[in-house]
């Protein structure tokens, strides 16, 4: 191998790290999602997008022939996915992962303990010595507890109970409801196509009308929280283990955490993309056959 690829692939976005055989990256670039499991053509055009953006950053023409490429992905750990996109992908050789493992890997280093993702969707994994243990990250329509597209979309059908005066309504509900024209009609429509990174998008508003004391907004981010919490229990973590909470919600969900958890956590030693350049290094690279 020549170089060394790697790719960080969420709902919302995927981003490409080249590197020297020896780890250096000298590159990076981005595109759009990358989810395997909801869009894997999509994603293989992401990938390659994001791929050729870091080897332009570096001054490099692209060079797929002789890279390797440690890919971690989105809904990776769901059926075949792995195996046949790896098989579409131009790269001289390609290791698929789930986003979770370079995650991992990136925020831990050496030590052990373990990772919350909390973004579009959500995932956990421990690590003690060479034990590895991951759960969640099975999609939004029947897990991601926790995650931005349960969220968002929470929020809309806690918008039409309102709307139907199941609910009680708020500011919130009034806030989303205005969005859609106060037509619940439209607010159906939208959602019967929307994916994982458009329900996504409704996640900001919970959060501000939380600072401002709507009690619908406390109570979702409670029950993300609590979820969250549920989860990092299940890992049977050690007090001594380092938690981070990585993700685009991570460290607004961090501050709502109870002990033990708050105590555990720290700031991640590197970012997945750094993760997946590392993995790469180690598997393509320079060391990789010594």
């Amino acid at each position: 191998m020549k170089w060394v690829l790697g790719i960080d692939g969420g709902g919302t976005q995927c981003r490409a790290g080249l590197a020297t055989t020896a780890g250096e990256i000298v590159g990076r670039g981005d595109s759009g999602a990358a989810n395997v499991m909801t869009d894997l053509d999509g994603t293989c055009a992401s990938i390659v997008e994001a791929a050729r953006a870091a080897f332009d950053a570096a001054g490099q023409e692209p060079d797929f022939g002789r890279t390797g490429a440690v890919l971690g992905l989105a809904g990776a750990n769901v059926a075949d996915v792995q195996q046949r996109l790896a098989a579409r992908l131009p790269f001289a050789e390609s290791r698929v992962e789930s986003d979770a493992l370079i995650a991992l890997e990136g925020a831990l280093g050496g030590h052990d303990g373990a990772i919350g993702i909390i973004g579009t969707g959500s995932a956990f994994m421990a690590r003690h010595g060479e034990t590895t243990r991951s759960i969640g990250g099975w999609g939004f329509q029947i897990g991601d507890l926790g995650g931005g597209a349960r969220l968002g979309r929470q929020l809309l059908e806690e918008s039409l109970l309102a709307h139907d005066w199941i609910r009680a309504q708020t500011a919130l509900t009034a806030a989303v409801l205005a969005r859609f024209d106060q037509d619940p009609r439209r607010m159906v429509t939208f959602a019967a196509t929307a994916r994982p990174r458009d329900f996504g998008a409704f996640v900001p508003v919970v959060f501000d009308f939380a600072d401002q004391g709507d009690p619908l907004a406390a109570r979702l981010l409670d029950e993300a929280s609590a979820h969250v919490e549920a989860a990092l229990a299940a890992l049977d973590l050690h007090p001594t283990d380092r938690l981070c909470l990585l993700g685009g919600l991570g460290a607004r969900i961090a501050a709502r955490l109870g002990a033990p958890f708050s105590a555990m956590l720290r700031a991640p030693i590197a970012d997945a993309l750094g993760g997946a350049v590392a993995m790469a290094a180690r598997r393509f690279g320079a060391a990789a056959g010594h």
